[in-house]
């Protein structure tokens, strides 16, 4: 089977000596030498103030809140995996659609200025498959109606805006460093801000409030990420450059074959991508069925990312409806993308959708991928 997605796990000799290593320490977690090691490497890479570790994407949304002191309500995106909404609902911050852009899929800043209530605390925005926000645009917004910002990043890691790292927007960002990422820590995730005060209370909040061994200083929770984790992380980071290579390459040969025939998200001006997944939006929900049906038939597991509208969901009920990210929800289907995805594979693939959705280019599409 050809997934969507292949986790990239990087030398096992080199995993190994840092199990080793944890062995001999006996230090698995809290704080251990491998998690400050990888906080520093993280922060030197994507050119940050602070990276705070956590042990899930999800529970770094829930901490930024917390953090932030959000209340009322937040703007957000239905276009977005369901943990940046149901992160909101589940801190008790009632999340507020606004509708994304058709060409780049991200919050529209205009829509979000239409969504604002009067107990609106926060804009909630995803870079959408990497691809930044307006980020410009939403600043703007936050600073004239007195807005937190948190950006949902979790797709977004080593991309570059402006000639920066996306994540010094905004009052905080959030990472996912689950498994199926580019970058990962088998489990795991982070917060980013370059706000000292702010990183400080995130550090509490993380660990159960706990300033040192004789102080708690307010409630917290568990969200340290374990030395086992930051191995792997340590691991992955040595090779993120060929990692990014790799998707480049793949989502080249992607583009050059696909762009004719079916639409595919607008990059954000000024930015440098990260290719973590490869979208594309097909004519309509039932073409969109019959490429996934062909696409399984040949041993391919395209994802519906992301489907339904969150919009749509019943435990949000009462909402506005958000037409642009609904239509477009039953258009997306993201395709294979990973390093080692073999060309003849990724070949299967195109021909595959071409078939399916254009046959008249089929043909065109025969000759194998270099």
């Amino acid at each position: 089977m050809i997934n969507v997605t292949k986790t990239y796990l990087g030398d096992i000799d080199k995993f190994k000596r840092y199990v080793e290593g944890i062995y001999s320490r006996g230090w698995l977690t809290n704080h251990g030498p491998l998690l400050m090691e990888l906080q520093a490497r993280l922060r030197d890479y994507l050119g940050v103030r602070h990276v705070i570790l956590t042990n899930n994407g999800t529970l770094a949304l829930q901490i930024a809140y917390r953090a932030l002191n959000l209340t009322g309500s937040a703007v957000t995106t239905p276009f977005s995996f369901v943990a940046t909404t149901s992160s909101l609902q589940w801190e008790g911050i009632r999340p507020l659609f606004a509708d994304i852009d058709p060409q780049t899929w991200n919050l529209s800043p205009a829509h979000i200025e239409q969504a604002i209530e009067a107990d609106t605390s926060a804009i909630v925005a995803t870079h959408v498959f990497g691809n930044p926000c307006d980020v410009e645009a939403i600043d703007r917004i936050a600073r004239r109606r007195n807005l937190k910002v948190i950006y949902d990043g979790a797709h977004a890691f080593a991309v570059r805006h402006a000639g920066q790292s996306v994540y010094r927007w905004g009052d905080i960002s959030t990472l996912s460093f689950h498994a199926t990422k580019l970058f990962h820590t088998i489990e795991g995730g982070a917060i980013v801000t370059d706000d000292d005060e702010v990183a400080r209370r995130v550090m509490l909040l993380c660990n159960f409030g706990i300033a040192n061994v004789d102080r708690i200083e307010g409630i917290g929770i568990n969200a340290k990420l374990n030395e086992f984790s930051a191995a792997m992380g340590l691991c992955i980071l040595d090779d993120i450059d060929n990692i990014l290579e790799a998707r480049a390459e793949i989502a080249w040969r992607y583009n050059s074959r696909l762009r004719d025939y079916m639409d595919l998200q607008s990059a954000q001006a000024d930015s440098q991508l990260n290719n973590s997944y490869f979208p594309v939006a097909l004519r309509d929900e039932q073409q969109l069925l019959k490429a996934r049906t062909a696409l399984n038939a040949n041993g391919i597991n395209p994802r519906r990312y992301f489907y339904p509208s969150l919009d749509t969901l019943e435990y949000l009920q009462p909402q506005a409806g958000q037409p642009i990210a609904r239509a477009l929800s039953e258009r997306v289907l993201c395709l294979p993308i990973y390093p080692g995805l073999h060309p003849q594979d990724q070949q299967q693939v195109i021909q595959t959708l071409l078939e399916t959705c254009s046959p008249e280019a089929a043909g065109s599409a025969v000759a194998q991928v270099g």
